[in-house]
């Protein structure tokens, strides 16, 4: 059998010291903070992140250099004879695309999976990669097999400020000044590709209520046949209490489920700002 390696990066929310325990490897995904460049748990943390951003810091997301990408994978291949690369969404970002043409060079070696995950359901996608490989499927069995899942999953997501929207052009400076008065409060959704309104609703009770039905929903229409294989997962921006009562309450609407945890990727954090919160479900892989 081979031995396959399996690589993410840092948006699915896995560490660095997370990624050595589970024996994976994950790039840091690059930022710019005021011009200079930093990488997301190496030489920018959440705290320092959330920092900057409070700060009104010029901060913008960039993708793994192809150099960096090349010598993850050619220091792999020295060890194992196979790689499954999961980079995020390909509707979030190039360096999925990027990946897939580096990897024509590698003859079939490294297999980058297109699988429409970002967070908590990219978590979910490494996890089952790790148990197919465990079972011993092939990186390219594992690839066919994640990305015909890849739509088997949803994301909800409301923020505390209309800031951060307002700030990438994601909505108006007339529509962000009405929605703070009127305590709106849009929620999100990333349906495999792109970030998308879902509902605007006044305040956080409603947007909680809103997403919480939304996911239910999910469970008892769109992944009905697939509803004992389904698992949940919250993500946040906001502090570790207010997270900690998000997912009491999802526990409470859901009794019974699998939930995954993480922070917000910081490259979707940064469009969305502090303070937000988010429920996904995602169907688990059937080893």
């Amino acid at each position: 059998m081979k031995k396959t390696a399996i690589v993410t990066d840092s948006n699915s929310g896995i560490t660095q010291k997370e990624s050595k325990e589970m024996g994976i490897h994950v790039l840091p995904m690059p930022f710019f903070v005021n011009e200079k460049p930093y990488f997301e748990d190496i030489s920018l943390s959440q705290e320092e992140f959330y920092k900057q951003l409070g700060e009104n810091a010029d901060i913008s997301t960039s993708q793994p250099s192809p150099g960096d990408v090349m010598s993850l994978w050619d220091e792999l291949l020295k060890e194992y004879d196979e790689i499954v690369h999961i980079p995020m969404s390909s509707g979030l970002s190039a360096s999925c695309e990027t990946a897939m043409m580096l990897a024509k060079d590698y003859k079939g070696k490294v297999q980058v999976v297109n699988n429409q995950r970002i967070s908590v359901t990219m978590r979910s996608a490494v996890l089952d990669a790790m148990r197919l490989r465990d079972a011993g499927k092939s990186a390219a069995q594992i690839k066919e097999i994640l990305e015909k899942e890849r739509l088997q999953a949803s994301i909800y997501i409301t923020v505390d400020t209309l800031y951060y929207l307002k700030k990438g052009g994601r909505i108006t400076p007339a529509a962000a000044a009405l929605g703070t008065v009127l305590n709106l409060k849009p929620v999100l959704q990333i349906q495999g590709e792109k970030l998308d309104s879902f509902a605007k609703v006044r305040g956080w009770k409603a947007a909680k209520r809103t997403m919480l039905k939304a996911i239910d929903d999910d469970l008892k229409k769109r992944f009905a046949d697939v509803k004992d294989d389904m698992i949940l997962g919250i993500a946040y921006t906001c502090d570790k209490e207010t997270a900690a009562e998000w997912r009491a309450e999802v526990e409470q609407a859901f009794p019974g489920y699998e939930i995954l945890e993480d922070p917000l990727s910081l490259s979707v954090a940064c469009h969305i700002g502090p303070g937000s919160m988010a429920i996904t479900c995602m169907k688990k892989v059937r080893i």
